[in-house]
Parts: structure tokens; sequence; C-alpha cells
């Protein structure tokens, strides 16, 4: 029992998983080498001292159809004067030199039940922080996979959620989002992400103290991870402002986000009911002049500016796509001028 307290304290398993174990273990041995796999077998260990006993168990028949199951009453009474017919009666067949050749043969299914019970602790350990942030740090790299070490587990960063503008090395500390956990039959599969708008919606429950309370709603978010995102949020109770929460005193809660994202530009906006509100303030930082809602298509024509033409669509269509993925509508983008003037359409995303 001393030996099984030191492997439970290294391997921060129960004892008496360990014992359960090893006692499917000494059965699964005893059948192989005593010709009994077709017996219903039992292996208890007395918690108190260790001494192990093989009992082999028969149910008491009337008339014996099957030897390595049954058993016959007159039999079964010379065991137990009590028996009665339909009962189970435990035979002691412990062999005398069970212990050394059980040992041998139930090592390596010893060590594998071991290796499931540690799974199973990984596996607990996690499930319940799926959706969360958590905290590792890189261990190594294995060719464009990055290996966080998470304590208890290691965790595979593939290239799909890593962001293509960061570099990881070993000994960084990263936050990840935990996106699932998975039972595979080599284990617990940790599936991790830094590219995932949950990402940026912990990190606001982290920074500011009135989203993880409740007070300010992220409402939906886009993102293009490494270059920018949009936050559209609203406030519980009249008298909060909700991007003044988010971006803190000169800007320090939005600006520990960013950090965290290494340079990830975040514009924080108004949510709003009305569509045209919404979209309106979905595109800034430019200025819009007026939005025209097709309810059937789901689109939007809007016009701006035409100096803040540019500024509305964004480098490479940035702005405006994000704003389509963050208000739901499909949006085209054309320049007052433009439109006065009858002229072609600037962007449609």
């Amino acid at each position: 029992m001393a030996a099984i307290s030191s492997v439970s304290a290294e391997k921060g398993i129960a004892p008496e998983v360990i014992i359960t174990a090893l006692e499917g273990a000494l059965a699964s041995a005893y059948k192989g080498n005593y010709g009994a796999a077709s017996h219903n077998i039992e292996v208890e260990i007395d918690r108190e001292i260790g001494r192990v006993k093989v009992v082999m168990l028969k149910r008491v028949v009337a008339e014996v159809q099957d030897s390595d199951t049954d058993i016959s009453l007159a039999e079964a009474t010379e065991l137990d004067a009590d028996a009665v017919t339909n009962q189970t009666v435990a035979i002691d067949v412990t062999p005398d030199n069970f212990g050394r050749i059980a040992a041998q043969a139930a090592r390596q299914v010893i060590l594998q039940r071991l290796r499931e019970a540690e799974r199973d602790l990984i596996y607990d350990a996690f499930v319940d922080r799926q959706d969360e942030l958590i905290t590792g740090i890189v261990q190594r790299i294995e060719q464009r996979t990055v290996v966080i070490n998470l304590g208890k587990a290691e965790a595979f960063l593939l290239p799909q959620e890593q962001v293509s503008t960061e570099y990881y090395r070993p000994g960084q500390r990263l936050k990840i989002y935990l996106v699932d956990v998975l039972k595979t039959p080599a284990g617990p599969q940790l599936v991790i992400s830094r590219t995932h708008i949950g990402l940026v919606k912990r990190l606001f429950e982290l920074e500011v103290p009135e989203v993880s309370s409740g007070l300010v709603e992220l409402k939906a978010i886009a993102r293009e991870p490494g270059l920018r995102s949009k936050v559209a949020v609203a406030a519980r109770e009249e008298g909060i402002d909700p991007i003044g929460s988010c971006v803190g005193v000169r800007g320090a809660r939005v600006q520990n986000i960013v950090d965290e994202l290494n340079g990830e530009k975040i514009d924080i906006i108004a949510w709003s009911e009305g569509p045209e509100d919404f979209i309106s303030a979905a595109l800034s930082p430019s200025h819009v002049d007026s939005v025209e809602l097709d309810e059937t298509l789901r689109t939007a024509i809007v016009s701006v500016p035409e100096r803040q033409l540019s500024l509305a669509i964004g480098r490479e269509g940035q702005n405006a796509r994000l704003a389509a993925k963050l208000t739901g509508w499909r949006i085209d983008i054309k320049s007052t001028e433009r439109d006065n003037d009858d002229r072609p359409d600037s962007t449609d995303v």
C-alpha cells in the first residue's frame, strides 16, 4: 500500500483509482495465466494491509448449464450453508504464487490504466474552461505548430489558429482562447486559438469591469486577426457610457487589449437597434450622409462625402468589410457627390 500511496502522490491520482485499476489488471492477469477467460473473476485488494484475494463468482442454479458460470445448489451449500437459488457465491481461487506471476503480467495493464486516469484528470481540469481565456507558455515550435505548456497539459496552436502578423518564441507567455475540449483515443485534445473572436471578447471582460459585471454588453464583434477588430457595445443601465468604459482613462483599458493582440487596431462603436444608425456607426471613423435599406436583399446603400470615401472603404476594403460582418448587412458604399452626378458605385461588400 505504501507503493500505491507513492504513485498516488507522484501522479496526483486518488489511491482508490489506482487500486481499482490494479484489481482490474490482476483479474485480467489471472484469466490469462490460469485459463479462466470465460469465468467471472474478481480481485479484491484489502485497503488496510494490501492482501490480494481472487474470487470466482458463480450463480446458484437448480441445474447447471455452464460450469464456468453456474454452480449447483448442493455444491453452493457446501461453501455457504445459507446459499439459495439465483444467489451469487464467491469462491476463493487465489493461487499460492499469484503475486509474482500477476505482477509481471499486469504491469503494462496497470501503466495503461494510470495513463487513462491521468488523461481523465486533464480532461476534467479543462472541460469546464471551454470558451475561456487561458494563459500558457510557448514550449517549443514543431514545424509550424506552436506547442503551449498549460501546466497540467500541452496544447497545440495550429497554423490556421495563429495570427499571421504574430511571432511566437519559446518561453513567451501567451493568452489563448480555449475553443473546445475533445476526448480522443490518444487523450484529451485542447483546441486553442489566437484568431477567434472569443479572444477579443474575453480580453474585454478581463480589462473592463463593466463588461465582466454585465453593465456593458458586447453586442457584436467582427475581426480580421492581427489587423483590426470592430466591437459594438451597449449599456444595460442608464448613465453608463459604454464606449468610455471600454476605452478607459486616457485609453488605458483598450490599449492593454491592443498590446495583448500585438498592435491589432480596435474600433469601439455604439450598438443601435436601428439598422441605419448601427451601419453608420459601424463605418466609423468615416462620416455617413445617408443609409438606404433594402430589407428584401438585406442590403444597405450608404452615401458618404467624397473626401470620406477612402476612409469608409478602408485599406483594401477592410473598414467596409468589417462593418458588413459586424452588422450582418451587405453594404454598398458610394460617394454623395458621385451619386448626384449619377456615377458608378465605389464599393460593394
